[in-house]
C-alpha cells in the first residue's frame, strides 16, 4: 500500500505583488513586484540616505532587462552581501 505525503507549506508573507508607483528622470512608472522585496527596498534606500525614487533610478540608469527584474536583483544581490558580511539574523 503507497501511501501519499502531502508537504505543508506555511503561508509566506510579503508574496503578494503590487504595483508600486515611481518617478524616474521626471516620469511617473510603475514596477510589479512582491511587498517582501519592496519593502527591502526602502530599507536600503534609507540605509544608503536615498529616497526609493533615486535608488530606482540608479537601478533604472544601469539595468539591461525588465525594472522589476532588475529591482529584485539588485535586493537580492543586497541582502547575499549582507549576510555575507554577517548583517543579516537569518530570522
Amino acid at each position: 500500500m503507497t501511501q501519499s505525503m502531502t508537504l505543508e507549506i506555511p503561508a509566506i508573507e510579503g508574496a503578494r505583488v503590487r504595483k508600486h508607483s515611481v518617478r524616474i528622470a521626471g516620469h511617473r512608472t510603475s514596477v510589479s513586484m512582491e511587498d517582501a522585496f519592496w519593502n527591502a527596498l526602502g530599507e536600503i534606500a534609507k540605509a544608503e540616505n536615498l529616497s526609493v525614487n533615486e535608488l530606482v533610478a540608479r537601478i533604472d540608469a544601469a539595468r539591461t532587462g525588465a525594472l522589476s527584474s532588475a529591482v529584485r536583483v539588485y535586493v537580492l544581490e543586497k541582502s547575499i552581501s549582507a549576510a555575507r558580511r554577517g548583517h543579516l539574523d537569518g530570522g
